[in-house]
């Protein structure tokens, strides 16, 4: 039985001390962590893998045996740090891929309670009706999830079990990604020797670990920065009700500044790290910093510009983003629901000056975001010098909210919401026996 199967109609069940691991693959870094339940059933992180991503653009599969090998890299350097090995994994998948989608389905009772069986039955007819994109092309199901239940016109209702009426309607939020793209997510790290546990939508991971409970039931958006794409999602009534993303991100910006200032990517990273911003400031006309050239080696060739120039070419980039952000979020219907509060998050985020700019872009409250419902990690085997604490600190940071969210997931399954059979692609499910298939054939 799959381990999550006890709490799936019923109240969840933590085992203590039980090892579960998280793996976010993006599209400029790969991660896994690997944590223990501690007394209070919360993640503690024993080990940490961190590898650049290969073979991943704009959040989908580009090169399968370049991802093969930045996955199993990242997962044996989490291994041989917690001094465990693992088999299964809980794993994102990208917002640019997802579409979300809200339908009704009706359950007459005829004067019965309502039991754990027709939730169930709920959920199975509200995972029939998952649609096609805009090509045609068949979706695969991520998440149901309940976000509303109506018996006899009263609303509200939070949880129906055990109430009588004669006819229950339930509001299912149906979370869905691109067919092609996740079965090669599948593949890729079922052909590292890895089972995947559960696939978990990156905006809805995000938000579990970043938003307080608050924010989750008085509405408000998650916006997670990527490298290669930004995905957001709105919470209300302590439910994730819409997801969504764009196909662009921090790596964008890197590639805005390598071909507008006729740099190298790697040294266009770096001039947006050290001196990049969101947003212009009147000092930024009189500093002045090195560009290198292109193929020029010699620091005497290189270009000197003032800072406005830099953030001048990462502005638009960004305002773009957002404007797309904006656009999804009006036409979706759900800019209302979301109230005024916006939480971003994200490696990109980290970026100086983007609260201001999210802020008259979105013209809503912003704040940055970074994890909290995972334990500081901690390391067996004396692994306690300045590199590990170091990159303890760096993994608890914005750029690792999606991995804390998978975790946060797999340990605290009461955050998510859902008594959904789709949601679980371990064990019997067809993620599980596909994976199967492919370990015993390869």
């Amino acid at each position: 039985m799959n381990r999550f199967m006890p709490w799936l109609f019923g109240k969840p069940v933590i085992v203590q001390g039980e090892v579960v691991a998280a793996l976010d693959v993006g599209s400029s870094k790969i991660a896994c962590f690997i944590a223990r339940t501690d007394t209070d059933g919360h993640p503690r992180v024993i080990g940490i893998g961190h590898q650049l991503s290969e073979g991943v653009r704009n959040g989908s599969i580009a090169n399968m045996e370049a991802i093969q090998h930045a996955v199993s890299s990242a997962v044996a350097t989490a291994e041989q740090m917690a001094g465990e090995n693992i088999e299964r994994v809980i794993v994102n998948v990208s917002g640019g891929q997802l579409l979300s989608q809200t339908v009704n389905v009706e359950l007459p009772l005829n004067g019965r309670e309502v039991s754990e069986n027709d939730l169930q039955r709920v959920i199975m007819q509200g995972q029939t009706m998952v649609p096609e994109d805009l090509h045609g092309n068949s979706l695969e199901l991520i998440h149901t999830l309940p976000v509303n239940y109506t018996l006899d016109g009263q609303k509200g209702i939070r949880d129906p079990i055990g109430m009588i009426g004669n006819t229950l309607n339930v509001q299912l939020h149906l979370i869905s990604a691109a067919f092609g793209p996740v079965r090669t997510l599948v593949t890729a790290i079922a052909r590292c020797h890895l089972d995947v546990e559960k696939l978990v939508a990156a905006p809805y991971a995000s938000g579990l670990a970043c938003l307080v409970e608050d924010e989750m039931d008085l509405g408000c958006t998650i916006i997670d920065m990527g490298a290669g794409t930004t995905s957001f999602a709105v919470f209300f009534d302590g439910n994730v009700v819409y997801a969504d993303g764009i196909a662009a991100g921090g790596a964008h910006v890197t590639n805005d500044i390598a071909r507008g200032l006729t740099t190298s990517l790697a040294h266009a990273e770096r001039l947006k790290t050290l001196y990049g911003s969101a947003i212009l400031s009147p000092m930024d006309e009189r500093e002045m910093i090195d560009v290198p050239q292109v193929g020029e080696e010699a620091p005497e060739h290189a270009n000197h510009i003032p800072k406005s120039h830099l953030i001048r070419i990462i502005q638009p980039r960004l305002e773009e983003i957002f404007e797309m952000i904006r656009s999804k979020m009006d036409k979706s219907g759900f800019q209302e629901t979301a109230g005024r509060r916006v939480v971003l998050t994200g490696g990109a985020s980290q970026l100086p000056g983007m609260r201001e700019l999210a802020q008259r872009m979105l013209e809503k409250q912003i704040r940055l975001g970074r994890p909290l419902r995972v334990g500081r990690p901690h390391f067996s085997g004396g692994k306690t010098g300045s590199s590990f604490t170091g990159l303890a600190e760096a993994t608890s940071g914005p750029a690792f909210a999606t991995t804390a969210g998978l975790l946060a997931v797999a340990t605290q399954p009461e955050l998510v919401a859902a008594r959904s059979l789709g949601d679980f692609v371990g064990g019997n499910s067809i993620f599980g026996r596909f994976g199967q298939w492919l370990r015993q054939n390869m």
